[in-house]
Parts: structure tokens; C-alpha cells; sequence
């Protein structure tokens, strides 16, 4: 329940005028690519790195950081309220205390009237250090469950921390690199985990350039190996060598790594009885090994470390937080970020308060964010239909099944191309070959399937041995080349099988799954094959099973069977209609801004005359220590050389930091050919004591490479050339249409549903009016009387400027205040005097105007980013968009975006002036409208700017 404290006080950080991120989470809402449960969970971290410095949640809630209580509306004494005002930690214990879950039920009676009565009788230190499990780092866990995209949520995690660590290298509360513990013992696991966070597109997150940039200096290793081949002469850990090419450490940035945590990190490692054995001093060989990489891990700089679902094994969980403990000794560990499917545990722990008085909790404490599985049900979930079938007859039951999918699924294709597949689990290999495979081939034969649409994937024993080419098979089924429509399982996919196009289960006896693995396996069909379609899925059990699952959702996720099968997320489906043949809306041209970068060379690469000085103008100067007396005369003067270099350095691991540090540019055979020169530099810039060789304190080593380097490259000028580009773009990007859609706010379209139905049939002529109106305009047709006719057909029109906007319906709108600039300006006169147009440009999806943006800087310009305007109000001339003005309506607290700042310096300066100039006359203006101007202020100025552009032409 703490997290709800957590929650309250990062809404009111939120709303505040303290909060930095409002920009960047308006950026990721308006891109609309992560779901609700992901951007809800990016809300709680930044609130947590950024207004909470990152701080471990004992020591923020002993600082009562997310206190929220108003303690003058407590009822309370007057010195408890007085203790509880100075003392924040018992303020805090006292909200906690006081909180209430989802059914009512309060925390802890007993602990408020402690407080109430004694509160200076608590240790509040000691009780947030034990309920946080007393560790000296970061632990925060995210509850989000399956189907949420956790790792997709790891993705943006990891771009957010560099996005802001690398405008605040040394702001402590940012990750620099990161290490990903994937899900399971299954090795098989960390390649799909690695995959798929390469496969995440930054620009969700972060706007460009940023976005690639970041991309660009992110590296990815996986750590999956345990040894080297056979007969090699190279570093026994293969794991370890792969950190070790990261030379120096202590300055890397953006390393992004992927193991197994059971079966690498925790490798080597015993717990008996909660006591840990490390093995450091062991002689053993595979011990130094185990321990060599978790020693070069625990060395990497400002290090978050990412963990799946490790809380199912306690042994393991134990082990890990032995090595995090230990890596945190070196001050490298910025933070352990968690993620969990459930945030409860299989039974209650209790915290003690005083020695009478314990609180009892069943949900892991150090949950900072927690979404519910029902809320992802109809949202990012299929919404589960369970048939429980009431005899024990497995045969009958997996009948009965098969033929219920293929009469609702038999069709279904998904938009990926993909078809609905159904999971069939097997208790044994005997039982799928000889019972199972028979009896579905029989039922898919007279539903029109062959046997070819049936897989059978099990590992295989003496009398069956595993199907040829099945584990292919299997890892195709997520691919439109896939035909398969039923899949035949023995103990192989009850968890890590992400399957998007399975959207039935059978479970038809006990023992077909693990009994604690009933929930896990029964939801593998639950993923979400479209993207915000309403879809259902079939899970079909025998009765033991449907117990087992009715308690395992008790005591996961406190919802029943019955809560579970009839939630609801309550998303509305709206319909849309692509009008633009209807109005005939042309495509808009425009010239887009292009910068070309020309390089000449002013001088060719010469190694064999820079490296021998690339020390010379490196040489620290020594420290100077002067003697006065008291008239400040200078008695003597000492110049302090004493050597002080302890770093080890040997010529090899010299020529590989400046390779490193060339980022690709430098490799060592290129340096090899130049050893001797660099030998002599080497030395140069090293001493030698005691036989070993150290790096000289008498030198800047960092200008000593970087002159090394410099030695290599040709030194050149660069000219930019501008150039204006053709484009033109429809102002709808049929790619990204589809005919209905579902959302949660259906008040972010305009039109309402009622009013699009009624364009679209005014449109196709079929639009009723009564008797008498109808009547009426036929009198006013016969006797010439235009003025009348016109006035009553606009009143007996869907919308009466309905031919001059809305070239798709409805606008997926930001905010009330571009509907309310919409509403504004077609009510003018001019709209229809002087044949205007008006168009909703602001959803980035489903738009092709879009204009690339330069920032002047030193004389030349930098790339900024894409721009999507909201608005358009054009005017046509020859069935040709003739002129436009380009309108910006903005909310106060995004005005001031520094990068949305620059992008409208660029449009009001450049953009009009030089398309303006290309196409001879004045086609393009730009509008900018805050929310903050008075209504009649606003509408005077567009007003002004409509009347003032379009006039006379």
C-alpha cells in the first residue's frame, strides 16, 4: 500500500509548477504509441529520479517525501499533531497507516492509535528500514501484468535515463548503463528480452534529434555464454571479455547488457540457510571465473539493474540481493529496478512496530507503481471467455473445445496477417501423440484443416522423439508465414512464450500444467493481437482447473473468476470516414528546408610526424609552493614534481583506451603499424617502479590520446549548402487510418458520434428533414427565392460548413482548446466570403505535413526535429491549394518547451519567408495562439490574421 502514498504525492507533483517533465510526458501521450499502464508507470519514475533524486524509499519516506495529509483536518490531540508536524517519518508511518484498499479495509487500525496515542514510543527509522528490507541502494519494483509490454517499458526507461543523464552527466540520479536480468532460468529467454529493446523506437519517448542520437550511442551485449570453444587461448570467461572491450569504464556511457541472472550472474554461488557463500577466495577455476565477471560488472559506472519476474525463486532473489549489496559497496550502483507481474506474496510478513504491535502485509513493500491485471483486460488484454466443463472426460473436454475455437476463431486474422491459434496442453508425450493429435486432426479434417495445420512440440522420449523441424515451427507462430492453427504442448510454454496470434487454451485434466501455474499458463492467450480491437479469447478447463484458477487469481490479484471474465475497460468504439475524395482535398505543396554539409581537407593525416610530440604540449605543470614573510615578499620559491601516478598501464592496454576512445574511427591495426613511435611515447608518459610500469601524474592522458588520435585524421573544414526541396503531403496518411477505433476518452474526437453519422449521410444525400421543411424548400426552389432556400437547407444540414473542414472524421483532438479554436473560426464570415478551408493537421499519425526544423547556431544550423502543425486554413485557387495559414494553439505550460521554442522561431522566421520566396507570392503565415490570451483577444487576432491574409486575392 505504499504506493499509494507514492502515487498522491506524484499527482500533486504533477499538477505543480515544479514539475520539469510536463513536456516530456505530453510528448509521449501525444505519440500514442505506449499503453496507458506504460505511461502511467513513466509518470512514477521521473517523479521518482527527478523530484526524489532517486533516493531509497526508507530514506524518502523517513524524509515523509510523499506526505500528503493535511494534519490540520486530522483528528488528532494537539501535541500529537505538533509531534507529527516536526517529525515527517511519523507522519508519513501515520498516513500509511491510515490508507484504505480497494475494498475498504484500512491498513492498520492498531498502528494509527499508537501514533494517536504514543507517538514518540516508534522507532520510524527502524520501521522503514525493515520494511524496505534495510538496503543501503535504490530498490524501486514496477507491478505491471503480462501483456503490458514490461520490456518495452524497460526500453523507455533506459532512453529516459540517458536522455537526462547526458544533459546532466553528473546529476547522480540518472543511470549511465544498464544491466537486464531476463525473466526465468530459460536461457532462451535474453535474446528475445535483447531484441526486443533494440526493436524499441526512441521517438516514442523522446523527440528527435535526441531520440537518434541516443540511439546511436547505445551498445548492446549479451551475456550468455558460460565458457570459451574448446582449445582456446582466449580469456576462459567469454562473458567477461565482452565488458572488458569497454575499456575505461570509468567513462562509460550507454552500455546496455543482457543476461541470465540464475545462470551467469548467480553462477557459483551457494545460500544454505540465508547465509551466502561468494567463493571469492576460492582456488577453484570456475569460481575465479564467476567471480571475475561479477567483480568487472560491479565496476561500471552509475549502473541500474533491470529484473524480471526474479521474485519466484527466493533462493535466487536471496543470492542476487548478495551481489547488488556488494557491487553498491563500490558507490557504482545508481539503482535496482524491479518489474513483477503480481504484487502480492504467497503470504502475509509482519513489520514490527513496538514490541506488543506488528503490521502485517501481503504485498511486496518496495512497489512504487502498481496496475492492476483487471484494468488490462478489454485494454491491452483479450478479454477471457472460460468454459468450465462439468465432466471429467479429457477427451470430451478437448473436443468440445476444438470445435467451440474453430466455430468462433476459424476466421480470424489478425492484422499482422497472423490467424487464431489455439494451445492444447498435454499432461504426458504418450497422451498428445496417441489421445490428443488423433482426435484434433479428426475435428480440424472436417472443419477443412489438414494435419499440417497441427504442431506437436515436445521434447521427445525413446518411443516418440521430438517432431522433425518443430522448434522452427514454433518460433514461427507469430508470423504470417505460419499456417499452424493448433498447438499441441508437453511441459514447454507455461511461461516466457509470448505469442500474440494464440487466442485459445486447453487445459483438460489435472496435471496438463504445474498447480501453481495454472493462472500463468491459462493467460498465454491473452495478448493482445491488435492493437485497440476488441478481442476475446477462449480458455477451456476441466473443474479442477478452474478451481485452481479462481484461487490463484484470489491470491495474486484479489479478483475472482467472475470479476476476472467480466471486466470491462470500458472503451468506446468510435467510427471514422476518410472524407477527402469528398471534398476533393488535394495534396499541399511545400518546400522543405534541407542543410547538406560539404567537407574539404585542409590538411592530410601525418602519424609519422605528430606522434612523436603528441606528449609535448601535454606535460602537467608542477605544483609551485611559495615562501613570504610577513611583508608578502617572496623568500623562496619550490616547484613540487614529486610523481604521484598509481594507475597500472601496459603498452596493450594503452593502444586499446585510445582505440576506444576513437568510437570506431582508430583501429589497433592501424596503430600496430606506428608501435614504435608509440612505444616511445608510451614511455614518455609512463614511469616504472618496482618493476611495473604506471601512468606518469606529469601528464594530461587524456590530451595525449585524443593528439594520438588526431594524428590519424585529416583536418577539415565543412560548408553547408542550403537547399529548398519540393514536397508535397496529404493532410491524411491513409497508412495510419483505420475505420473505427477505441478509446477510454471519447471526448478527446470531435465531432461527437451522433454528429459524424449525420455527415456522412448528409454526404451520400440521405440525410431527413421533415414533411414540412421539405415543403417549405420546394416552395422557396419554385419561386426563386434563393435567400430563404439556402437559410433552410444550412438549418436542415448536418453542419453547416461541413464542405470546408473535417477531411476525415472525427479529429483525435490534444485538448479542449483546439476544438474550441475549431469551433471559433468556422464560424466566420469570412470562411465562406472568401472560399476558406479549415483542417486539423495536430494528430502526428495520421499526417503527412510535416516540416523539418533548423536552429541557426555559430553561423550555421543544427536539426531540431519534425514539426506538426495543428492547423491548416487554406484557401484553393484552380482546384490547387493556393494559401495557407499555418495555426499553433498551445497550453501554457508547454509553451516554454525549450525545442518547441526553436521549432516556432523556425516557422516564424524561415519556414513562410523562404517558401514564400520560392513560390513568388505570399502562400504560407504563421499563426500562434496561447491558451492563456482572453476569448475576445483571441479570436481578434486570428480574426485579424484571416481578414488581413486573404483579403483581395
Amino acid at each position: 500500500m505504499f504506493y499509494k502514498m507514492i502515487e498522491a504525492k506524484r499527482n500533486e507533483w504533477l499538477a505543480s509548477e515544479t514539475c520539469t517533465v510536463k513536456a516530456v510526458i505530453d510528448y509521449i501521450v501525444k505519440t500514442g504509441q505506449m499503453r496507458d499502464a506504460q505511461v502511467e508507470a513513466i509518470k512514477t519514475y521521473l517523479f521518482l529520479k527527478i523530484a526524489c533524486s532517486c533516493k531509497p524509499l526508507a530514506e524518502l519516506f523517513y524524509e515523509g517525501a510523499f506526505n500528503t495529509l493535511d494534519l490540520d483536518d486530522s483528528e488528532v490531540s494537539h501535541s500529537t499533531r505538533e509531534y507529527l508536524k516536526v517529525n515527517k517519518a511519523a507522519a508519513a508511518l501515520f498516513e500509511y497507516a491510515c490508507l484504505t484498499n480497494d475494498a475498504g479495509e484500512q491498513v492498520s487500525p492498531k498502528l494509527e492509535q499508537q501514533i494517536r496515542k504514543a507517538p514518540e514510543s516508534i522507532d520510524y527509522g527502524k520501521f522503514f528500514r525493515d520494511a524496505f528490507y534495510d538496503l543501503s541502494y535504490t530498490d524501486y519494483l514496477f507491478s505491471l501484468p503480462m501483456g503490458a509490454g514490461k520490456t518495452y517499458l524497460m526500453a523507455a526507461f533506459i532512453y529516459l535515463d540517458l536522455y537526462f543523464a547526458r544533459n546532466e552527466p553528473k546529476n547522480s540520479a540518472f543511470a549511465h548503463n544498464f544491466i537486464i536480468f531476463a525473466p526465468s532460468g530459460l536461457k532462451s529467454s535474453v535474446v528475445p528480452s535483447l531484441k526486443t529493446i533494440q526493436n524499441f523506437d526512441p521517438t516514442w519517448v523522446i523527440p528527435e534529434p535526441a531520440a537518434s542520437e541516443l540511439k546511436r550511442m547505445i551498445s548492446f551485449e549479451v551475456l550468455d555464454q558460460s565458457k570459451t570453444a574448446k582449445k582456446s587461448n582466449k580469456t576462459k570467461n567469454p562473458n567477461v571479455q565482452k565488458i572488458a572491450n569497454h575499456q575505461p569504464l570509468s567513462e562509460l556511457f550507454g552500455l546496455v547488457a543482457v543476461t541470465n541472472a540464475e545462470k551467469v550472474i548467480l553462477d557459483r554461488i551457494q545460500e544454505s540457510q540465508g547465509q551466502i557463500n561468494l567463493f571469492e577466495e576460492s582456488d577453484d577455476e570456475k569460481d575465479r571465473q564467476a567471480n571475475e565477471l561479477r567483480n568487472l560488472i560491479g565496476k561500471l559506472p552509475a549502473l541500474s539493474i533491470f529484473i524480471d519476474e526474479v521474485h519466484h525463486a527466493v533462493s535466487d532473489e536471496i543470492k542476487l540481493r548478495a551481489v547488488v549489496t556488494r557491487w553498491a559497496e563500490n558507490d557504482t550502483v545508481n539503482s535496482v529496478i524491479g518489474f513483477s507481474g503480481t504484487p502480492y506474496l504467497e503470504k502475509a510478513e509482519k513489520i514490527t512496530v513496538v514490541d506488543n504491535l506488528s503490521v502485517a502485509t501481503a504485498e511486496i513493500t518496495n512497489i512504487v507503481y502498481y496496475y492492476p491485471l483487471i484494468n488490462g483486460v478489454g485494454n491491452f488484454l483479450k478479454r477471457p471467455v472460460v468454459k468450465i466443463a462439468e465432466f471429467a472426460d479429457s477427451s470430451r473436454i478437448i473436443e468440445a473445445g476444438v470445435r467451440e475455437f474453430f466455430e468462433t476463431y476459424k476466421d480470424t486474422v489478425y492484422a499482422n496477417g497472423t490467424v487464431a491459434k489455439l494451445g492444447i496442453y498435454c499432461g504426458t508425450i504418450e497422451k498428445l501423440e496417441e489421445l490428443v493429435y488423433p482426435l484434433v486432426a479428426k475435428i480440424a479434417a472436417e472443419c477443412g484443416f489438414g494435419s499440417d495445420t497441427i504442431l506437436k512440440f515436445h521434447k521427445g522420449n525413446k518411443q516418440y522423439p521430438q517432431p522433425t523441424d518443430s522448434q522452427m515451427q514454433f518460433d514461427s507462430l507469430d508470423k504470417a508465414i505460419s499456417k499452424i492453427r493448433v498447438v499441441l504442448l508437453v511441459q514447454i510454454g507455461k511461461e516466457g512464450w509470448d505469442c500474440r496470434s494464440l487466442t485459445g487454451i486447453i487445459l483438460s485434466q489435472e496435471g496438463d500444467c504445474p498447480k501453481n501455474m495454472v493462472l500463468q499458463t491459462s493467460c498465454r492467450c491473452l495478448r493482445q493481437g491488435d492493437k485497440n480491437a476488441p478481442e476475446t479469447a477462449l480458455i477451456y478447463l476441466n473443474d479442477s482447473n478452474a478451481d485452481k484458477l479462481n484461487a490463484q487469481l484470489q491470491q495474486q490479484h484479489r479478483i475472482s473468476l467472475k470479476e476476472f471474465t467480466e471486466a470491462s475497460h470500458g472503451k468506446t468504439e468510435i467510427k471514422r470516414y476518410d472524407r477527402t475524395a469528398y471534398l476533393k482535398l488535394p495534396k499541399i505543396d511545400f518546400y522543405q528546408f534541407k542543410v547538406n554539409y560539404e567537407t574539404q581537407t585542409e590538411e592530410p593525416a601525418a602519424p609519422e610526424s605528430k606522434i612523436p610530440v603528441a606528449a609535448d604540449e601535454a606535460k602537467v605543470s608542477g605544483d609551485i609552493i611559495k615562501t613570504t614573510d610577513l611583508t608578502m615578499e617572496t623568500q623562496d620559491i619550490k616547484v613540487d614534481d614529486t610523481e604521484r601516478g598509481t594507475e597500472q598501464a601496459t603498452f596493450a592496454t594503452w593502444l586499446l583506451r585510445i582505440v576506444k576512445g576513437s568510437f570506431g574511427s582508430l583501429t589497433m591495426q592501424e596503430l600496430s603499424r606506428y608501435s614504435d613511435l608509440l612505444r616511445e611515447v608510451y614511455l614518455t608518459v609512463t614511469y616504472e617502479r618496482d618493476g611495473v610500469r604506471y601512468y606518469s601524474s606529469r601528464y594530461d592522458h587524456a590530451m595525449v590520446e585524443a593528439n594520438i588520435r588526431k594524428a590519424f585524421c585529416e583536418k577539415r573544414t565543412f560548408h553547408t549548402k542550403e537547399e529548398l526541396i519540393p514536397e508535397e503531403a496529404s493532410l491524411l496518411n491513409i497508412a495510419n487510418f483505420t475505420p473505427t477505433v477505441h478509446t477510454e476518452k471519447p471526448d478527446d474526437y470531435y465531432p461527437a458520434q451522433d454528429l459524424v453519422e449525420r455527415i456522412i449521410l448528409d454526404d451520400k444525400g440521405k440525410l431527413k428533414v421533415s414533411a414540412k421543411e421539405q415543403a417549405m424548400m420546394e416552395l422557396a426552389e419554385e419561386t426563386g427565392n434563393t435567400a430563404i432556400l439556402e437559410m433552410l437547407r444550412k438549418q436542415n444540414s448536418s453542419h453547416p460548413q461541413k464542405d470546408r473542414t473535417f477531411h476525415y472524421l472525427p479529429y483525435h483532438t490534444d485538448s479542449g482548446f483546439e476544438q474550441t479554436f475549431l469551433k471559433e473560426v468556422l464560424t466566420f464570415d469570412e470562411v465562406e466570403r472568401l472560399g476558406l478551408e479549415v483542417y486539423y493537421n495536430g494528430d502526428r499519425a495520421m499526417t503527412e505535413f510535416k516540416i523539418k526544423c533548423y536552429q541557426r547556431l555559430n553561423g550555421g544550423w543544427r536539426y531540431i526535429g519534425m514539426y506538426t502543425p495543428d492547423f491548416l486554413v487554406l484557401q484553393r485557387k484552380d482546384s490547387k491549394i493556393h494559401k495557407a495559414i499555418i495555426v499553433e494553439t498551445k497550453g501554457c505550460i508547454y509553451a516554454n518547451d525549450p525545442a518547441f521554442k526553436d521549432k516556432r522561431t523556425f516557422m516564424e522566421m524561415e519556414f513562410s519567408r523562404y517558401n514564400n520566396q520560392a513560390f513568388g507570392y505570399e502562400r504560407f503565415e504563421y499563426l500562434y495562439l496561447e491558451d492563456t490570451l482572453a476569448d475576445a483577444e483571441r479570436i481578434r487576432q486570428t480574426h485579424e490574421k484571416i481578414c488581413g491574409f486573404f483579403e483581395g486575392v
